[in-house]
């Protein structure tokens, strides 16, 4: 692995899918042009390396700091003279950050931190304005003609260290003046320092009584808004309004708001503010309520400080349909105001801009919101139906690609085959997903449904970029955080993972099941086996049928040492298993093929095994003294049809097989194109399920009735079968 020291400029175009929105052509033409003739231009004259373009973005690398300097002021400067032409509000305007820093190179890519902190300074940038990092400004100061603001020490996401940051003055009249940051004497600080905490002992002693835990920044929970219409039909639009209202918040870098899935266990329920706030661990509250009237809303909302029961804002909205998004722009503005937080260009932009200016599809999209949280296989199956419709309707509706593609890969990680098969839903999850960012790149979730595809696929690296961006543009969103720990627990970070965890689990102390099944197996692998088994009891609690949630919960006890906890466990997990899922050590060892280090994954195996859970599904058994060899499988098998029974339940299957291995395996619910083939002394299915990985196991002969038979096993079946002469 090479690393190295380097320079580099991150790029970013302002407010590109409202662009893309308006014209895409035009805007697609005035991007290429601007590259052609400025940008391209300006990277050679400085020196510069294109490493990668992002589709409105760019990644350049220069072997000087200085040079990447005067490159993004340059860039800067032409594109404020270029904008004097006749484009009005539609101008290209970039935003850039640069950075010095250590980097990793991996074919002609770079990664690690060093680009990381030039993209969270990019995100910092004024549009049309230039931001850097204190390394940067300590080379290039006195050696460009540009002036410099320093903003102080940032702290940047999922950076560990705080970052001096700095503001390029373009203007030619500040060039070579630096403008510092307040600076207070020491002993000032520690006087400070003193009575702040004599103030926060004093409050803590205030606040005792109420036995709030509140965190250390601005946090809010916003219970879902009451619909006050009458028609429970309407429910899907008002709770519509109260998940974007969190969504708009998320994105604010420096407050944290608890999920949808927490705060929505208070719907319908009444519950005193400081109930809520104490149970959350937050110091602010957000109600509401919605009346829709034909095309008619009026939308009352409020914040209160939990603390002092003080209410903060208040304001009613009355307005058109078509005013909605309006509505959640000022509303999600003026919360964050009232609270003392000081939105940035780039999170100020993103909370304005409408989702879609066509409201049928915005209705098609909330049905299909509401539909899919209900978890039902037929509610899937309507959510696919209703995100497509509002898709059609506005091909340019980015949010509804994005949620589309976020429903479509968890039916893949859950191998829902009844509703889609693995193949086309892994498709249709990268192409949504695709297509959400080619729309808007500033959305925070297919980032993390692609560093969840990526960390499958075992490109690691890949992976933790793409959490890593998902999490710098949604901060405050529990999903991210989640998909951030999945991706490091494969890739071997447990102490990120942990902390990815920990971080989901104050934003949102409700997580759904599959998401607290994560969180347990960060816990278990770091070794904290008390904490695994808390979130995986939850986990089992929350969703007794299904089987792999306990059988999970099984080999946390094992790794404390519950081993009667351990093997009851498993033995109710497999009970709940009613097809090949996660009954089997074969199945562990094929789903954990993603796991970097082999270690982690034969930790678990070996957990397992101690809890008691069999080497192949339903429990099977093979008398290996009746176990083929490889070459009597291959005569056996290879341009034969296998004619048998599936366990449980002994349902008929055919396997077909070509003397070239092609085959197709049927039964009563299953039918798979495939391709067969020996690995030793094992027959293997590979096929584009179980993640495109060969599904290997052993065949043993067997007496049946007095009919010579063979029985083939592996993860996902046992096939007691004949062969068709």
């Amino acid at each position: 692995m090479e690393r190295r020291l380097t320079a580099i400029l991150a790029a970013d175009v302002v407010g590109y899918s409202t662009l893309m929105g308006e014209d895409e052509v035009g805007t697609l033409e005035r991007l290429k042009s601007c590259r052609r003739e400025l940008i391209d231009p300006s990277i050679k004259e400085f020196r510069g390396r294109m490493v990668k373009l992002m589709g409105d973005g760019a990644l350049v690398e220069f072997a000087s700091v200085v040079d990447a300097v005067q490159c993004a002021a340059a860039i800067q400067r032409r594109m404020a003279a270029r904008d004097q032409g006749p484009y009005g509000p539609r101008h290209i305007r970039f935003r850039i950050g640069v950075n010095l820093g250590d980097v990793i190179v991996e074919e002609n890519d770079l990664y690690g931190d060093g680009v990381n902190i030039a993209a969270r300074l990019e995100a910092m940038a004024e549009p049309g304005g230039v931001c850097i990092s204190g390394t940067a400004f300590d080379h290039a100061v006195h050696k460009v003609d540009v002036g410099f603001a320093s903003l102080g020490e940032q702290r940047l996401k999922n950076i560990a260290d705080p970052i001096r940051a700095y503001r390029l003055l373009l203007d030619p009249a500040a060039a070579g003046k630096v403008v510092a940051a307040p600076h207070w004497p020491r002993s000032r600080i520690l006087i400070l320092a003193s009575v702040a905490a004599l103030v926060v002992a004093v409050l803590a002693g205030m606040f005792a009584w109420q036995k709030l835990s509140l965190p250390s920044r601005p946090s809010v929970a916003v219970l879902p808004f009451a619909n006050l219409d009458g028609d429970q039909g309407q429910d899907y639009f008002v709770n519509g309004i109260t998940e974007d209202l969190i969504t708009d918040l998320t994105k604010l870098s420096g407050l944290d708001v608890i999920a949808r899935n927490s705060v929505f266990a208070y719907k319908d329920k009444p519950a005193a503010v400081a109930d809520v706030a104490r149970d959350l661990g937050v110091r602010f509250v957000v109600t509401g309520s919605v009346r829709r009237t034909g095309d008619q809303i009026r939308l009352n909302a409020q914040l209160i400080d939990a603390a002092t029961g003080d209410n903060l804002w208040a304001n009613r909205f009355d307005r058109g349909m078509a005013g909605v998004f309006a509505i959640q722009d000022e509303m999600s503005g003026e919360i964050a105001k009232a609270l003392g937080i000081r939105a940035s260009a780039a999170e100020s932009e993103r909370m304005a801009r409408p989702p879609t200016e066509n409201l049928e599809a915005y209705d098609f999209y909330l049905r299909a919101e509401q539909t899919a949280r209900t978890g039902r296989r037929n509610g899937l199956r309507e959510a696919l139906t209703l995100y497509d419709k509002a898709e059609q309707l506005d091909p340019a509706f980015a949010e509804a690609f994005a949620a589309d593609a976020s429903m479509t890969v968890y039916i893949w990680r859950e191998s829902f085959n009844d509703i889609m098969q693995s193949a086309p839903a892994r498709k249709r999850a990268y192409e949504k997903a695709s297509r959400a960012l080619q729309l808007d790149p500033d959305l925070s979730s297919p980032y993390a449904i692609l560093g969840i595809m990526q960390v499958v696929d075992r490109r690691y690296e890949e992976a933790i970029a793409s959490v890593e961006r998902a999490v710098a543009l949604g901060p405050g969103d529990a999903e991210t955080q989640i998909a951030l720990g999945y991706v490091q627990l494969f890739a071997g970070n447990h102490a990120e993972a942990a902390e990815a965890v920990e971080t989901a689990l104050r934003l949102d102390p409700n997580l759904s099941p599959i998401n607290r099944q994560i969180a347990g197996l960060v816990f278990l692998i770091q070794g904290s086996n008390d904490k695994a088994i808390e979130a995986l009891e939850r986990t089992r609690n929350d969703a007794p049928s299904v089987g792999d949630f306990t059988i999970t919960l099984g080999a946390a006890y094992a790794r404390a040492g519950r081993l009667q906890d351990a093997r009851a466990a498993v033995s109710e997990g497999m009970g709940a298993m009613s097809t090949p899922g996660f009954d089997s050590l074969s199945a562990y060892r094929l789903n954990g093929a993603q796991y970097r280090s082999p270690q982690d994954l034969a930790l678990i195996i070996d957990a397992l095994q101690q809890a008691g859970l069999p080497e192949w599904p339903f429990a099977f058994t093979g008398d290996e003294q009746n176990r083929l060899k490889g070459k009597e499988i291959a005569s056996l098998v290879l341009g034969h049809t296998l004619q048998g029974k599936l366990e449980p339940g002994l349902q008929p299957a055919f396997l077909q097989i070509g003397s070239d291995g092609k085959a197709a395996f049927r039964s009563t619910t299953r039918l798979v194109t495939e391709t067969v083939r020996l690995d030793g002394d094992l027959l293997c299915e590979l096929s584009e399920n179980m993640f495109g990985r060969p599904d290997c196991g052993p065949v043993y002969k067997r007496r049946d009735d007095a009919v010579n038979g063979y029985s083939f096993v592996n993860s996902s079946k046992v096939f007691h079968f004949t062969v068709v002469q």
